[in-house]
């Protein structure tokens, strides 16, 4: 059998991770995983949206990509609030043009919805519960890709990325509703990567596994940098046998961007995880 590379479209010679010509919207651009992929995707070229509510962390951020040499500026948008989104959207159509790129890196768990040690899930708070689903899965994920793939659609090109979690793969021990979530968030990215699949739009995702953020590094770390008991039990299923670096998440993000690099990839979930998912626990 003969293979053969479809020379109108193969151009060896082409820089496939430029993203010179993409307008990327980072939502939770102003945490320190999404602030990193943002940082990356504008040193690889894009024009990057960091969005987010805390206007002065995505200023901060900003102004790094911007001493880097990159184009960038703030939007506040809040992910759970459809009209916030509508009128991030708007203004940054506006400003740049049509985004290209859209990176749905909100979200988090909430201390009420974790089962403690011995803890009991028949006493787990339902309003907890519906919180976390709310913030990873409607709010995360499922607005966001309803408000900017309506621009990706009628633009005819996009690459939608979800911030999915080893909670997606794995049922982590007391995170029941933050792994629920996670999981439907992977579920949702191969729902719409097969509804745009001839649209010209993509849909993938990226499982980090434990990244020291703000959001889990007590959980992770003493104050004193040593590991606690739970970082301890990470690190023994952790082949690396470190945590990961938010700048460890920018060769996927950039791949995934990429209309040249990552053309014929869709619905796939892309785990950065130090072989963490590769353990039997």
């Amino acid at each position: 059998m003969c293979l053969s590379w479809p020379s109108e479209n193969y151009m060896p010679q082409t820089n496939l991770f430029d993203l010179s010509n993409e307008i990327a919207v980072v939502l939770g651009g102003t945490g320190v995983l999404g602030g990193g992929m943002a940082e990356a995707l504008a040193g690889a070229g894009a024009r990057v949206v960091v969005a987010g509510r805390n206007e002065a962390r995505g200023k901060e951020r900003v102004r790094a990509i911007e001493a880097a040499g990159g184009r960038a500026f703030f939007q506040e948008a809040d992910a759970e609030n459809v009209d916030s989104l509508q009128r991030a959207r708007d203004t940054i159509v506006k400003q740049w043009g049509a985004p290209s790129v859209l990176v749905n890196g909100a979200g988090g768990n909430r201390q009420d919805a974790t089962i403690p040690p011995g803890g009991d899930f028949c006493k787990l708070s339902v309003e907890a519960w519906r919180g976390v689903l709310e913030l990873n899965l409607t709010g995360g994920t499922l607005l966001p890709c309803q408000v900017f793939g309506e621009t990706m659609l009628a633009a005819g090109r996009g690459s939608v990325i979800n911030i999915a979690s080893m909670a997606s793969i794995l049922p982590l021990s007391r995170v029941v509703a933050y792994s629920a979530a996670k999981a439907a968030v992977l579920n949702l990215t191969k729902f719409l990567a097969r509804e745009w699949a001839t649209k010209g739009i993509r849909v993938n995702a990226i499982s980090p596994g434990f990244f020291p953020a703000e959001q889990n590094r007590a959980m992770l770390l003493r104050p004193d940098g040593t590991y606690t008991e739970r970082g301890q039990q990470i690190m023994g299923h952790t082949p690396m046998g470190r945590f990961g670096e938010a700048h460890e998440l920018a060769g996927a993000v950039i791949w995934l961007a990429s209309p040249r690099a990552s053309s014929f990839v869709t619905g796939q979930n892309i785990v950065v995880d130090g072989g963490f998912s590769s353990v039997t626990i």
